[in-house]
């Protein structure tokens, strides 16, 4: 064998490890991570985007899966049986749960298996439904309720966190354009770790516009609450407002002073409006180990998720008895 023969045979058999290392990277991301199937987006005029229906996925081993009204969560049916109770829970990132929360510890699935064993007994099931997406705020919410109506549900839950109250206008700018709304299923595993770890984020100049919208925005986040109200209101169903803090308003210093006067207006406004209403970050303050219920700076985890379902479930099983007794 000559030694342009030997060097074709070193360089082929180079090529062929570093393929081979490469097929067994990508088998290896795509079979322990998750990456290769992100969960995509649409985009939508009055909501601004929505998780694309129907699909499933696996994240960092968690389960993810998306229904035909592209909430988190099975297929469900437009109209509930009699004999069911049926929540709808609407949020963003916290109420979704995201890639690190698998389906049966997101805080709508938490209720539905814990309501189902103490709620009244006129009902033999319990559904709780989860409509959200990430950084949804007050107007996205009310834009799904609108479009998709709230699927005969005897309550809406509206969690909410402190950023809420400064919410923007609904956009489907990021849909396709930020890495974190893909519209479309990249080629490879290996494609989506470089997008999403290794390539620069390129701005959105037009999203300059939307995060500097003026006027009052926590007053237009409260006229979307009331309106989400209203919608409840005319479907006779009952409604709860829930609110979540950010870490860094547990404990001191706690709020910074923009939040308190927002925070504020809204407790005042639940009273006018006579909208029930839990306020967690005094509940949070009250808890042994408040940062143990956190994921990150805002999200929380399985204790935390475990730990809203229950308050909140405790009011609904009080606002629901009260309203039967009024009802009798």
């Amino acid at each position: 064998m000559t030694n342009e023969q030997m060097i074709k045979v070193m360089l082929f058999a180079i090529l062929a490890v570093v393929v081979g290392l490469l097929v067994l990277l990508e088998i290896g991301l795509r079979s322990l991570f998750g990456f290769g199937n992100p969960l995509i987006y649409v985009s939508d005029e009055q909501i601004g985007y929505l998780l694309a229906p129907n699909q499933r996925t696996r994240r960092f081993g968690n389960r993810i899966e998306i229904n035909q009204y592209s909430m988190r969560g099975s297929p469900i049916a437009k109209t509930p049986a009699p004999s069911v109770l049926r929540v709808l829970l609407l949020g963003d990132s916290i109420a979704n749960g995201g890639w690190w929360t698998d389906g049966d510890n997101t805080i709508s699935s938490l209720m539905m298996r814990s309501f189902s064993s103490s709620t009244n007994s006129n009902y033999r099931e319990v559904e709780v439904l989860n409509a959200s997406a990430n950084s949804w705020g007050p107007r996205n919410e009310l834009a799904y309720l609108q479009k998709f109506s709230n699927f005969n549900a005897q309550v809406i839950v509206l969690l909410i966190n402190t950023d809420d109250l400064f919410a923007t206008a609904p956009t489907s700018l990021p849909v396709g354009r930020d890495r974190n709304y893909p519209d479309s299923k990249p080629p490879l595993a290996l494609v989506e770790v470089w997008q999403r770890y290794l390539f620069k984020q390129k701005p959105i100049p037009e999203m300059k516009a939307v995060h500097n919208e003026a006027g009052d925005r926590v007053g237009i986040n409260l006229e979307a609450i009331g309106k989400i109200q209203q919608l409840t209101r005319q479907t006779n169903s009952e409604f709860l407002l829930v609110m979540t803090p950010l870490l860094r308003e547990i404990g001191e210093p706690g709020s910074r002073d923009y939040e308190i006067k927002a925070r504020q207006r809204l407790s005042d406004f639940a009273k006018v409006q006579q909208i029930n209403y839990i306020d967690f970050l005094p509940i949070f303050n009250s808890n042994p180990d408040p940062k143990g219920l956190f994921h990150d700076h805002i999200h929380l985890n399985l204790q935390g998720n475990q730990f809203v379902s229950e308050v909140i479930e405790r009011s609904l099983l009080e606002i629901l008895t009260k309203s039967h007794s009024q009802i009798l």
